[in-house]
């Protein structure tokens, strides 16, 4: 039997999620607003497929406020994507997420 597994997504990364949609589209990241969904639902469907799974890492001290643990999703050669997670009670807290390209991440340790 295959066991579930209990994703709640904290409203702060579900509003992430949302903004990058259009902030990919009005960019020209993408030319259509489709293709920018899809985007996002590749990142979703990373999450739903790897997170009991993927090796994810302990959350460097500085970080902590996001979470305990994070992983990595390479979204293509340019873009990785950290998405910050605590697993308790069975359920995985998916609490936030930045990539790469920000100036948050010029810190962060891996």
């Amino acid at each position: 039997m295959v066991r579930q597994v209990k994703i709640a997504y904290s409203e702060e990364f579900l509003e992430s999620t949302d903004d990058l949609i259009y902030i990919l589209y009005s960019k020209n990241y993408f030319s259509f607003i489709e293709d920018a969904e899809n985007y996002v639902d590749k990142i979703y469907d990373f999450i739903r497929e790897n997170i009991a799974s993927y090796p994810a890492k302990s959350t460097p001290t500085d970080f902590k406020k996001y979470s305990e643990s994070y992983l990595l999703y390479k979204a293509n050669s340019n873009t990785t994507w950290y998405i910050f997670f605590t697993f308790k009670s069975d359920v995985y807290y998916v609490e936030f997420i930045t990539n790469n390209h920000t100036d948050l991440m010029e810190s962060f340790n891996v």
